[in-house]
């Protein structure tokens, strides 16, 4: 018995085969290509992920000859694609999250309604990010009529791609701005109210409920084996990792960073909204989730990776590179805005900064602040969300590729003063959709009994904080990064203003 689960992510799609303890059987992944249209704007080529999808499928199974019980799929959120529903064909690029031309219709729609209601009934704020956002842009540039038209996630894309059916789950819902939280269901009166149909997006159930069975006959999987919708990757991964209680926090660390915590599902209120923090459904049914954020996280790693011509993925060299700096703090400050800042202080203008070179500083000290700016960024969303949730956060699950990079897991430590959790299975967020296809699909009877048959083979890094380097960090962090803060957002909203110093 086992189950296969498709991770859809910004830089790769990766495909995993798992047994019903949880072990993997075999992994494999290919890159994800970011295509740029002649205005500049970000896409994923559709056909070319079904292609990748194909390969990878067939590479796992190649050698795998046991019968797969359940297929999982899982994406990052807001990305998507419209599809028509009657010929079965794409009418548009899948546009990415971090594609920032839809920024003007997110100021269009801020501007018409109350930041403060929006809020409270789909959990956001309204960015370039949100998938109505990407709807009604791309409706505005191509007048497009949008009957008959249907918006799919990267999930529900590949999902409906091997099951010929319709259907989302409610965690990738959530993350279009047009699904309302209080009541689980599509807000038809809002997307009238913006000229869309009230039929535009799927169906939205619960995490892991089985949308049917696989139709192709390309793939060497059995015709008819089950499928299910898995949810947004982040949240999706925070199921493996156990972290599904209040109080619970994980750590989700890829081109984008994400701290999620469980809570209990409860209405919106005026202090959420001023603290900052995004909502949603969790994977979880009946239970929602708090979720601050930094789109360019592992980006600002890859950021310099490009500047210093450092070669890809090579983990190696950047060992090396930081061992070459001091072993104490850099009291350098740099802020991860590369794209904006997210939740808990979301600001598209927003522009990053280096604050305190001298002449001295090399590019392993430029480094090092990179891992120490994203530590403490991380450190302000975990303090809104002990806000949010009114428990203490001593402790961080983290998974994703870079909770690899054991520098830069140990400066968390050291800069929020928690305890961090690493798995040593790297592959936190196949597991989670593997685990939720299995629930959805009968392989478990429930999470516990997932938990039973998973969690005793999962075997755990521990990063504990040094309290002196703790001591400077937190200094330096109350004295420096959040002093700069207020000014650096200012002269990004400055810059936007005066258009004529943007770049084109």
């Amino acid at each position: 018995m086992s189950l296969m689960a498709i991770d859809i992510g910004t830089t790769h799609c990766k495909v995993g085969l798992f047994n019903s303890n949880g072990l993997p059987i075999k992994i494999v992944y290919r890159p994800m290509h970011t295509h740029h249209s002649v205005d500049g704007g970000s896409y994923f080529d559709p056909d070319e992920l079904i292609r990748s999808i194909t390969t990878l499928f067939l590479e796992v199974l190649a050698e795998n000859s046991d019968k797969v019980d359940a297929v999982g799929i899982t994406s990052m959120a807001e990305s998507g694609i419209l599809v028509d529903k009657k010929s079965g064909t794409a009418v548009s690029k899948i546009l990415p999250w971090f594609d920032t031309d839809s920024q003007p219709v997110a100021e269009k729609i801020t501007s018409e309604c109350d930041p403060l209601e929006s809020y409270t009934k789909f959990g956001l704020k309204v960015t370039y990010k949100a998938s109505l956002t990407k709807i009604l842009r791309i409706k505005e540039i191509f007048n497009l009529s949008l009957q008959d038209k249907v918006w799919l996630s990267v999930a529900d894309f590949v999902g409906w791609w091997l099951t010929g059916n319709f259907q989302t789950d409610v965690s990738l819902a959530c993350r279009t701005l047009a699904f309302r939280l209080d009541q689980r269901q599509w807000d038809r009166e809002w997307l009238k109210s913006w000229g869309l149909p009230e039929d535009l997006f799927p169906p939205a159930f619960e995490s892991g409920r089985r949308m049917g069975g696989i139709k192709r006959t390309d793939l060497n999987l059995q015709v008819g084996t089950p499928v299910s919708i898995c949810g947004h990757d982040h949240v999706c991964a925070a199921i493996s990792m156990g972290a599904v209680n209040p109080g619970s926090v994980f750590d989700s660390i890829g081109t984008a960073e994400i701290l999620i915590g469980a809570m209990p599902e409860r209405p919106l209120s005026e202090r959420d909204f001023s603290n900052g923090l995004l909502c949603g459904c969790h994977t979880i049914p009946d239970m929602g989730y708090w979720l601050g954020g930094i789109s360019s996280s592992g980006g600002s790693i890859e950021w310099f990776r490009k500047l210093f011509n450092l070669p890809r993925q090579d983990y190696k060299d950047l060992e090396k590179l930081i061992l070459s700096a001091p072993d104490e703090p850099t009291k350098l400050l740099y802020f991860p805005y590369l794209l904006g800042s997210s939740s808990p202080h979301t600001q598209t203008s927003a522009k990053a900064a280096i604050i305190g070179l001298t002449a001295r500083h090399t590019s392993a000290d430029v480094y090092k602040a990179i891992l120490e700016g994203t530590a403490y960024e991380l450190e302000v969303i975990r303090r809104a969300g002990e806000k949010m949730s009114g428990e203490k956060i001593t402790t961080l699950m983290s998974a994703g590729g870079g909770s690899r990079n054991q520098t830069w897991m140990q400066i968390k430590a050291d800069v929020t003063g928690c305890d961090i959790r690493v798995a040593a299975q790297p592959e936190a967020t196949l597991l989670g959709a593997a685990i939720l296809t299995g629930i959805g699909n009968g392989i478990y009877l429930d999470l516990n009994d997932a938990y039973a048959n998973i969690h005793p083979h999962q075997s755990i890094i521990n990063y504990t904080p040094n309290s002196e380097k703790h001591q400077t960090y937190q200094d330096i962090f109350e004295h420096g990064y959040l002093a700069f803060q207020e000014p650096i957002r200012k002269y990004g909203h400055w810059v936007e203003l005066n258009r004529r110093f943007n770049d084109t």
